[in-house]
Parts: structure tokens; sequence; C-alpha cells
């Protein structure tokens, strides 16, 4: 990494594993995250040790019987908090996004999904509870061509435009749990709007989509929650970290009353494949 510059890391790559596991279900859980503070808070659940140098954190995350794996682009600090598209998995790209978003649900088969995107000036933690499809004219443009999404991606071939999805996250859960540690005190659920008409939106509703394929009990490999929360810009990464954790304890602590406990735990072994103010992504 050259002195002269700062970058946020990304996972390039997917812990594959053999996952801790019941008959119809992992015991993984993925989250995502855009532009800073989020890229940037999640980054101890990289499996990738050059770009996580302290170590993966999520194998069998605090003894919970859960692993975590985060994937997020990379970013190079222009000192302006202008991101841009950045570089890697889910960049602030569409067509990225929605590649990116098949390639690794098919291979960790998520049990939960937490999609966070940084959200409006402020320290905040905004749940969303809706996501929309919206027409692809009606989604804003992203940096590079085509710059909106297209008919022929997986989700405008399995759900009508204009379709609302809704969050499976522990809602409540998380913001009593987030605004009592005191770390954030303006934690609440968003239960009038959706996620915007950009990426933050596009994820989010990838996430919930993924959990109304998944969720019934005759799921291949079943998920059993899955939502997006915002993290205000001003947000210091301290904080959100500490407000991270505490939202996939709420998460790991939910599945725990959803999901059978297994007859045994399965070794983790990672397999690693390295590989602008007022929007919200």
């Amino acid at each position: 990494m050259h002195p002269a510059r700062r970058h946020f890391l990304v996972i390039l790559g997917l812990g594959a594993v053999t996952p801790l596991a019941s008959a119809d279900n992992t015991r993984n859980i993925m989250i995502t995250g855009y532009w800073p503070p989020t890229a940037n808070m999640v980054q101890r659940f990289s499996t990738n040790p050059e770009l996580n140098p302290e170590g993966w954190v999520g194998g069998n995350w605090e003894g919970r019987g859960y692993n975590v794996y985060s994937y997020f682009p990379t970013f190079i600090d222009d000192g302006d908090n202008n991101w841009g598209q950045g570089s890697g998995d889910f960049e602030v790209d569409y067509q990225d996004t929605s590649a990116d978003w098949q390639r690794i649900t098919s291979e960790i088969k998520p049990a939960a999904i937490i999609t966070f995107s940084r959200g409006n000036r402020g320290t905040n933690w905004e749940i969303e509870s809706r996501h929309n499809l919206r027409a692809p004219e009606n989604w804003a443009a992203d940096y590079s061509e085509p710059f909106r999404p297209t008919l022929d991606m997986p989700i405008f071939q399995s759900l009508d435009i204009g379709t609302n999805l809704y969050s499976s996250l522990p809602m409540e859960a998380i913001r009593d749990a987030v605004i009592d540690s005191g770390v954030i005190n303006n934690a609440y659920i968003d239960e009038n709007g959706t996620g915007g008409n950009y990426l933050s939106e596009f994820i989010g509703l990838h996430g919930v989509w993924y959990n109304s394929l998944n969720s019934a009990p005759d799921a291949e490999w079943r998920n059993f929650a899955a939502g997006h929360i915002h993290v205000g810009i001003n947000t210091p990464l301290d904080a959100a970290i500490a407000a991270t954790e505490i939202s996939i304890r709420e998460v790991t602590d939910y599945l725990d009353t959803v999901i059978p406990a297994p007859g045994t735990l399965a070794a983790v072994a990672p397999l690693v494949m390295v590989g602008g103010v007022g929007r919200r992504a």
C-alpha cells in the first residue's frame, strides 16, 4: 500500500466453508457495505489476510455458532468524501452489484443477511422496513454505462415492477439494543419510506428478495432474516463498528429461536479467492 494514499479495504473473495449447518440451512451470515463508514466498519469480517491483517474474526463468531462474512468495495480517500464507484465486490454500480449478489449468495447460502450503506448526515442508525422495485428509468444514475439497472437482471425477471418487499430482521430488537448501548442514540426504524432510488435501495432490495425466495420450510437452503441499515455519514467509526456488532448479536439471538441447533459443529475451513454528499450508498 502506497503510504501517500489511504485505501479502504475490500474482501475480493469469498470464505467458502464447510459450514456450521443443519439439514436445510447453513449458519452463515452475510453482511455488506458501500461508501464509508460502512466499508470500514465490517473490515474485521474479511477472510483475506492481505486486506485484514489482524485476522478474520467471523468464524463461529463470539462462540455463537455462526460464521460472519462481509463484502464491500475498496475506496481511495480523496479527502473530500467523494468515494465514487470503488473497486472489488459490490462496487457502487448496478451491474456489478447484481452479478456479485448472484455469485456470493450461491456460494455461502446465507441464513441471514444485513446490507449496510451510508445514509444521511449525522450520527444515526436507520433500519429500513421495506424496499421497492422501481422501473429501470426511475433509478438514479451510477458511474458507468449502463448507468441504471436493466430488465435482464435476475431481480427484474423474478419480481414485478412496483413490488414492495419487507425487512425480516429483528428491527425493534436491533433499534433498542443500539440505543441502550449508548454508542448511537439516534437509532430508529423507517416505517414509511424506502431506501431511496440508488444503490442503497438496490442492494437492500436484493437482500429482502433473497429472503422471499428462500424463507419457506421446503427451501433447499433457508434464509431466516434479511434487511438493510443506513448508517449516518458522520457516525464515528468506533461507534459504527460497535453498532454493527450489536446488530449481528441481535440477529444471531433471533436465529437461535428459529434454527434448530445442529447436532455437531463442522470445522470452519475458509478458502479465500482473491479476486458524494446527499446520496446514500
